[in-house]
């Protein structure tokens, strides 16, 4: 494996052969992880920025159940969610103010911030203060937007669409690194079945490793119940499914976590309670250690 070396992450990315692995040593690496590989690491926080207190706080609870339990954390919300159901649905504080907010929670916290970008205008200005860019399931077989993501030389993580199978993201893998950049997470977020129903294959998540990429299980989104005015969702269901996952062996798993679910703007009926997620993880990130 050709091992990363280069500046750190808030200069440019070092340039990496197409032909190698990225590993999570690789990313770990890049983003300053600060404990091994022995757990997933961990993408969570609030589906959208709704304001800048709740982001802190929220960062700020993740990052120390981070320091108690060991594990590896990428903090996660969007500044815009512009694939919203309805209307009238709440999208965010916009790109400014959002990365404005984002910045100021990986400074204060020193962790490294992820968020969605929805049209190739925003990656320039994006690119400038988020560690991984995502390419949001319905735009992941976008070319455009994952070359352009690609060339900023940023880890990207796309998710797969829901109308995927998971041998059909080795195009999407082969786009990335056709602009020369290899830094690539594929994370798993349901398939349709159905109308306004999700399911998950287990398979998909060793399939795609095949493609000499990170996998996430990405738990929160898998139990959406896509919906024509509203998306519902499943939260019962979300710590079941990632503990079936790190059985699997993911490299990394993703929560969308709230103080009160209930009143989110956002993914409200399948974000998980702040204040219980530690005592779940717990257990999960045991399971992927016996596993690993």
């Amino acid at each position: 494996m050709q091992k990363i070396r280069g500046k750190p992450l808030h200069y440019n990315l070092p340039t990496m052969k197409t032909d190698s692995i990225f590993t999570k040593d690789d990313l770990g690496y890049l983003l300053n992880f600060k404990f091994d590989n022995t757990y997933p690491f961990i993408i969570a926080g609030p589906c959208v920025i709704e304001d800048a207190e709740t982001a802190y706080n929220i960062a700020g609870i993740l990052k120390d159940y981070s320091e108690e339990l060991n594990f590896n954390l990428i903090f996660k919300a969007s500044y815009d969610k512009a694939n919203r159901t309805s209307i009238n649905s709440f999208r965010g504080p916009g790109i400014d103010k959002g990365l404005e907010i984002l910045e100021g929670i990986k400074a204060k916290y020193g962790i490294p911030v992820l968020s969605d970008v929805h049209d190739v205008r925003e990656i320039e200005k994006a690119k400038a203060v988020l560690d991984i860019i995502q390419i949001p399931a319905f735009l992941s077989r976008q070319t455009d937007m994952l070359l352009e993501a690609a060339k900023t030389g940023k880890i990207v993580n796309v998710k797969k669409g829901q109308f995927l199978a998971p041998w059909d993201t080795k195009y999407i893998v082969e786009k990335i690194k056709s602009v020369g950049n290899n830094k690539i997470i594929l994370t798993e977020r349901g398939v349709s079945f159905g109308y306004n129903n999700l399911v998950v294959d287990f398979r998909s998540l060793i399939v795609m490793k095949e493609f000499d990429a990170l996998v996430v299980f990405d738990a929160t989104h898998s139990v959406q119940l896509p919906g024509v005015a509203a998306s519902s969702g499943g939260r019962k269901y979300v710590m079941p499914l990632a503990r079936a996952a790190s059985a699997v062996g993911v490299d990394g798993i993703f929560f969308e976590v709230h103080a009160d679910p209930p009143q989110a703007l956002s993914d409200s009926a399948n974000s998980v309670y702040l204040s219980s997620f530690k005592d779940e993880l717990k257990g999960i990130l045991e399971i992927s250690k016996r596993h690993a």
